[in-house]
């Protein structure tokens, strides 16, 4: 796992070099995509220079930074946080909680769920619930949180046929987030899951032929059945907050026709 720059480091220069460094970004090629020039971005990370609020926020978007950690630089470099941080039951995200309940509830009879930025559902449909139904109680007390309900021993773990797969896949995902949002929370959650116990593999949760899926399914029983689903995850282009911009919507399409036939008898 990446280690990331440490927010106690003083200015924003040192908070510019980690995240040019972790991008793997030359200070040449930064001044190139910045219009600037590489001794200018030299004594903005060594502190020579104090970069304007315009500087600051163009840097940010070529080195693709999050928002929230956009608003840690303006501060390091003495400005005012730029992005609002605004709680999802504020009655200004009304009209995203409504698009958003509209958008999951659209999609039954097929789960989708949306999740904040430590992975808690913050939204699911029908198709979640029916899926969850049997996971011990402690794991559906709020906050929801989907990596546990996935990978605990008492939630959704023991019903994946091919969990060290999607075990595997989800970690992956974890890492690629922590390495993208230095996050203490978020690398405490990793920590957590990876150390699940996994059983031994069962060579019967594995196809005998190799099935031409475009993506890992995620493969789950259900009532004596296996259902088969392709995950897809989306999140608002161009946030201007950074509760907005922490949102994901994951669904999941059904990767077999006997997943589809199913669920539409089911919720029907």
């Amino acid at each position: 796992m990446t280690t990331h720059p440490s927010t106690a480091e003083q200015g924003v220069g040192p908070l510019l070099r980690a995240w040019r460094e972790q991008r793997r970004v030359s200070q040449l090629e930064l001044a190139l995509r910045a219009d600037s020039s590489a001794r200018h971005i030299s004594f903005v990370e060594t502190g020579r220079s104090r970069p304007s609020e315009e500087m600051v926020l163009r840097l940010a978007e070529h080195l693709d930074v999050p928002v929230r950690e956009r608003n840690a630089l303006l501060l390091a470099a003495g400005y005012a946080p730029r992005y609002p941080e605004t709680p999802l039951d504020d009655p200004a995200l009304g009209a995203l909680r409504e698009g958003i309940e509209r958008l999951i509830g659209g999609y039954e009879p097929y789960p989708a769920l949306v999740v904040d930025a430590l992975y808690n559902v913050v939204a699911a449909n029908r198709g979640i619930m029916t899926l969850v139904d049997g996971v011990a109680g402690s794991l559906l007390e709020p906050p929801l949180n989907a990596m546990r309900l996935a990978l605990h021993p008492q939630g959704l773990a023991p019903r994946i046929r091919n969990l060290r797969a999607w075990r595997g896949h989800l970690l992956e995902q974890m890492e690629r987030q922590i390495a993208l949002h230095r996050s203490e929370p978020l690398r405490a959650l990793y920590e957590e899951v990876a150390a699940y116990p996994v059983p031994d593999a069962d060579p019967a949760d594995e196809p005998d032929e190799p099935v031409p899926y475009f993506a890992l399914p995620l493969r789950i029983e259900h009532e004596g059945r296996t259902l088969s689903f392709i995950s897809s995850i989306s999140t608002f282009n161009t946030p201007m907050d950074v509760t907005v911009a922490e949102l994901a919507i994951e669904t999941l399409l059904p990767a077999d026709p006997a997943t589809v036939k199913y669920l539409q008898e089911l919720m029907s």
